[in-house]
Formats: C-alpha cells, structure tokens, sequence
C-alpha cells in the first residue's frame, strides 16, 4: 500500500470562471496560528487544488493570474514547513504548501471560502501524521514543474453571493449609480493599461454614487491609519484614553520608512495626541505602532472593524507593511466615513478633531490635486511603491460633499499613477459642481 492510496482520488477546486485576460496576484498571507492562507488578486480568479504526495504537499493553481516577480519561498513552522509561490507558467501562478514529511492533511477539511471574486481564503485543517510504514522522506519537486500532478476529490467550496445593499453602512440611502460620469471614468481608466484600480465616491446630498470595482480588496499601505485614527478616538470619547497621557517609544516599536520618530532614541515620551497627529499628518509608522500598543494590539483593532460592519479591512502585521498584507477596499473606508460623519463611531467633538487632523495631511498628489479652487479635503493616503490609495472626506465651496476612495495597483513607483488619480478626482469633483 502506498502513500498516495492514503490520500482522495481527487483534490480540484472550481469555484469561479477564469478571468479572459491574464491579472496579478496582488498579495497572499498565511496567519499560523489560524492555519489560514488569503489569497487576493486583481480580478476574479478559479483557484484549482491539488493534494500531492511524497512527501504530502498541498498545490494551489490560479490560472489567469501572473505574479510578477521571482518565486519566494516562506518559511513556516514544523508540520506546515513553508509556503513556496511560483509562476508555474506563461498564465498560471502556483502556491504550494509544504507539510512536514510523515504527515498529510484530511482533504475534506480543507476549506475554500470565496470572500468575494477576488478574494479567496483558504482553511487548513492540523496536519496529521501517516501510519507508521508510510512515511518518506522524499524531497518535493520543483515548484516549476512541467506537467502537473494528477487532479483528486473535490473540496468543498463557499462562493460568495452578494446581496444587494441600498444604503452605504445602513447610513446613507444610496440614489442611482453616476451613469453620465462612469464612461468618462472607463475611458480614463482605458488610458492607463499599466495600472489596476478600485474606486468608490458617493456625493452625500444625493446618494449617488460610482462604484467601479469598489469592493476589489487591496493592500491598506497608509490608509490603514484611517481606521486607527477612528479607534483612537472612540476611545477617548470612552474614557479609555487620554490625549494629554504619555506614550513610551520602545525599542520593538520603532518601524522604518516614513515619520521622523524613528530617529529618537528609546524612550522618547510623547503625547498621545502628538503620537496621533504624526501618524495621520506624516504618516509616521512609528507614531502608528504606539498607537496600536495603546489600542490593545492588532486582533483587538480587527475585531474592533469588524464590529463596526467593516467587510474587506484586516491588519495582519504591523507598521510599516511594506508587502502589502494589511487589507482594505475603496468601498469600505468610504463605509468607515460615513459611519463616522454620521455619528455612529465617535462624538461630534471627536469627529470634528478627526477632520482637522485628516485636513492636515502634507501629501497632497493624490484625490487633492483634482480638486477645484476652495474645496477642502480631509484624507488619508497610502503608497508602498507598487500601490498607492486615498480616501477622503470632500466638502466643496457650493456646500456640497461627497466620500472619495480609490486604490491603484501600479509598475514600481511609476509616477504616472498621480496624474490617473488627478485625472479621476476632477472628474468626479466637476461632475458634482
């Protein structure tokens, strides 16, 4: 008997139609402690599994999806040993996780769950060893391998199935879509064949709205701190926090890229209320990681968005996430938005110094730089070279306001994405005035 006889005939996910052209694998992420790998690309996507033995690996094929960059190789843990992420050809990127050798995982508690068309999760159970006789040691294939493994039993499998919602975060009673407006935005997005993006804005005197690929989940970057702002001051109007209270940079705090703080020596005290106006006003990633400390960490902050109805925004790692692994959507901070100016996150005092800290922002280049002459603008942006994303709170000089969001996927740093962004927030801001 051998080891292979010990596994399901078969192993094939179809869960969604192939996209026509080929996408992006825009990030992945396995949490160990919950055994549960996220998969998100930049359009719709039909994973394919396959169990494989000797030793027993777990291979995950996404057709249609290109990745972009050389293969990596994720270290792990014991039994699931790592996580290795290939382009296995011209058209199909492959993820293949790793057991221990001497174990195997039950295939009917694998559990694929479609989050939305882009956004896959995968469930794995606790690998299990084999019996004793039918164990090897044998080392897995090149992750590049020229014909695939044998296709097995099916997994289950959850599509997602969107229900329609005719209000924005049961705040605000959505009109009609900006019919007139959105040809003017495909064509502008047709002009940009390098980039991948997802917008959403809503002008709050009609609740109409533009929705192109709103819910399409990306990397938060810097956005991510929009949340956290929010949280921050939900506590304070709590009682839970003070803004005059002192927070103490520790050593394993200290994060790199942009904010002055890391440069301070361990120790360095800090208002509450500087530490929080550094990590909106310049996006100190430093000043962020305080203010996650002093919220309770990152779980308590998800299950605090998650409380909040927020469907596409998790943290997984803290500040700075420079691969992108903390996630959000267009659509789902303008729904934090609207919860807050509608008063069901914080008090008015507090949604009022929220405003004046986002109005405070230094970089400009994004949704701003569309806007016409007296708009004002309270927003957060984000940039991680290959992704940028803004999203904001506009009030106009005719009295009008409107949500803004948008995220770009772009190539490396590539300027170019500024002037798309310019491009759709005057069209947006002109079709409003």
């Amino acid at each position: 008997m051998s080891v292979k006889s010990l596994l399901p005939s078969v192993l094939s996910v179809l869960l969604l139609s192939a996209p026509a052209k080929a996408a992006t694998l825009s990030s992945w992420h396995f949490d160990p402690t919950q055994n549960l790998l996220d998969i998100i690309t930049d359009e719709n996507v039909q994973p394919q599994a396959q169990l494989v033995a000797n030793p027993t690996r777990l291979v995950i094929d996404l057709p249609g999806i290109e990745l972009g960059h050389p293969r990596v190789n994720y270290p792990v843990g014991t039994l699931i040993k790592a996580i290795r992420v290939g382009q296995f050809n011209a058209g199909t990127t492959r993820l293949v996780i790793e057991l221990a050798p001497g174990y195997t995982l039950d295939p009917n508690q694998v559990k694929f769950r479609g989050r939305s068309p882009t956004h896959w999760s995968v469930q794995l159970p606790m690998p299990q060893p084999l019996p004793d006789g039918f164990r090897s040691d044998a080392q897995p294939p090149d992750i590049a391998l020229t014909t695939p493994p044998p296709l097995r039993s099916p997994l289950p499998a959850v599509a997602p199935t969107p229900t329609p919602d005719p209000t924005l975060a049961r705040v605000i009673q959505l009109g009609s879509p900006m019919s007139d407006l959105q040809p003017q935005v495909q064509a502008v997005i047709q002009r940009y064949q390098s980039l991948k993006a997802g917008m959403y804005f809503v002008d709050l005197q009609t609740g109409n709205y533009l929705d192109i690929q709103g819910d399409r989940v990306f990397p938060a970057a810097s956005t991510i701190k929009l949340p956290i702002l929010i949280a921050f001051f939900q506590d304070v109007d709590a009682g839970k926090v003070s803004l005059h209270e002192t927070l103490v940079m520790r050593r394993d705090l200290i994060a790199s890229g942009s904010g002055d703080m890391q440069d301070m020596p361990v120790g360095s005290k800090f208002s509450a209320l500087e530490t929080v106006n550094k990590m909106i006003t310049i996006s100190d990633n430093t000043a962020t990681n305080l203010i996650i400390d002093r919220l309770g960490g990152i779980e308590r902050l998800n299950q605090r968005f998650r409380s909040w109805g927020l469907q596409d925004t998790v943290m997984h790692n803290w500040l700075g996430d420079f691969q992108g692994t903390n996630k959000t959507s267009s659509k789902d901070l303008v729904r934090l938005l609207a919860l807050m100016i509608n008063g069901r996150l914080v008090s008015d005092s507090s949604q009022e110094q929220v405003l004046r800290i986002l109005r405070h922002t230094t970089v400009k280049t994004l949704l701003p730089s569309g806007l016409g002459p007296g708009a004002v603008i309270a927003d957060k942006t984000g940039d991680i070279g290959f992704l940028v994303g803004d999203a904001g709170v506009i009030d106009m000089p005719n009295g009008r306001r409107y949500l803004a969001g948008i995220f770009v996927l772009r190539p490396y740093n590539d300027p170019i994405v500024r002037r798309f962004v310019r491009e759709i927030s005057h069209l947006v801001y002109a079709y409003l005035e």
